[in-house]
C-alpha cells in the first residue's frame, strides 16, 4: 500500500502545471509533493503507467483497461516489466479516470463491457482501485480487477463489493515453482481466491504455460483441482508464453531469464487445457 514514503515517476516535477497527460487523461502536476501525497494514501491519486481499450481480452465486451504501476511480484515471464516499480508512472486523480470512463458508457453499454483494473498490480494501490471501481459502478460500468490475489489482503469487503468479475492470474499449482516464477509465496494467491468464493464474485482464472518452467501436469493439476474447488470460476484462460515483452527488459536493462525460452506448440496448449476441461472447467 502506498504510504507517505511512495515512490513519484521520474520527470515528475510537482506544481510544474504542465499539460501532460496519460493517453488523454491529465497527469496531476498541478499537486504539490504533500498533496501528491496525500493524496496518494487516501486514493484520491493513483499512479497510472497507461490505459487502452481493447476487446475479449481482459473481460466481456470491450473494455477500458488502465494499467497501475507497483507490483511486488517479479514473475520472469513479465510483459509490462515497466509497471513492476511505482516509478513506472504518473500521477492521476481518480475523478479525472472516472471522467475518461464516463466518456465510454455508450461502447460499454453496446459491447457488455466495462473498465479492468491492471498493473502492475491492482491492489498494491487498494485506495485508488476502491474509488474508481465505486465511481465505475454509480456510473452503472461493470467492473473487472485483473490481479494476482498476492496483496488480497489489501482488499476489504467494501472494496472487492463493487468488482464484478475477477480476472485471478495464478502462476503455478507448487510452490517451488511459484516462487521461481515470482519470487514469491503461492498460498496469499489461494487465500484471496477462496475468499472470492466465499463471496460469491464471479472469477476467471488465468494460467501462463511456459515449456520447461509451468508446463509440468504436476504444477497445472493442483490449479485445475484448486479452480473446481472454488465454484465461482466461470472460466480459465490458458495463456501461450510470447515473447513480445523481451524488448521491454532489454530496454530497462533488467535480465531476462526466458530468453532462450519458446511458446509453447498448440499440442501442448491443448493439453493443458485439457487437465481444466477434465475438472468440469470451461476452458480457452
Amino acid at each position: 500500500m502506498l504510504s507517505a514514503t511512495a515512490e513519484v515517476a521520474p520527470g515528475y516535477e510537482p506544481g510544474a502545471h504542465s499539460p501532460r497527460t496519460v493517453g488523454g487523461i491529465p497527469v496531476a502536476d498541478h499537486l504539490e509533493r504533500p498533496e501528491l501525497l496525500r493524496g496518494l494514501r487516501t486514493g484520491e491519486v493513483g499512479t497510472v503507467h497507461s490505459w487502452e481499450l481493447v476487446t475479449a481480452v481482459d473481460g466481456p465486451g470491450t473494455r477500458m483497461t488502465t494499467f497501475l504501476a507497483g507490483c511486488p511480484l517479479r514473475c520472469l515471464y513479465c510483459h509490462n516489466p515497466d509497471t513492476m516499480n511505482a516509478r513506472g508512472g504518473v500521477p492521476v486523480l481518480a475523478d479525472h479516470l472516472l471522467a475518461r470512463i464516463s466518456r465510454y458508457r455508450g461502447v460499454f453499454r453496446a459491447t457488455g463491457g466495462g473498465i479492468t483494473l491492471s498493473g502492475g498490480e491492482v491492489l498494491a494501490q487498494p485506495g485508488f482501485a476502491r474509488r474508481v471501481l465505486r465511481g465505475a459502478r454509480q456510473l452503472g460500468v461493470h467492473t473487472a480487477i485483473d490481479t494476482s490475489g498476492y496483496l488480497g489482503r489489501n482488499a476489504d469487503d467494501a472494496l472487492l463489493a463493487d468488482v464484478d468479475l475477477v480476472l485471478l492470474d495464478v502462476k503455478a499449482g507448487d510452490e517451488a515453482t511459484y516462487r521461481r516464477v515470482t519470487g514469491r509465496r503461492l498460498e496469499p494467491t489461494l487465500e484471496f481466491g477462496r475468499r472470492l468464493a466465499t463471496l460469491g464474485i464471479e472469477t476467471w482464472l488465468r494460467f501462463v504455460l511456459v515449456p520447461g518452467l509451468t508446463d509440468d501436469p504436476a504444477t497445472i493439476a493442483p490449479i485445475a483441482d484448486y479452480a473446481a474447488s472454488l465454484g465461482n470460476v466461470a472460466r480459465v484462460e490458458v495463456l501461450p508464453f510470447h515473447q513480445l515483452g523481451s524488448t521491454k527488459w532489454t530496454e530497462l536493462g533488467l535480465d531476462y531469464a526466458l530468453a532462450d525460452s519458446r511458446t509453447p506448440t498448440a499440442v501442448e496448449v491443448e493439453a493443458a487445457r485439457g487437465i481444466f476441461r477434465s475438472r468440469g472447467l470451461r476452458t480457452y
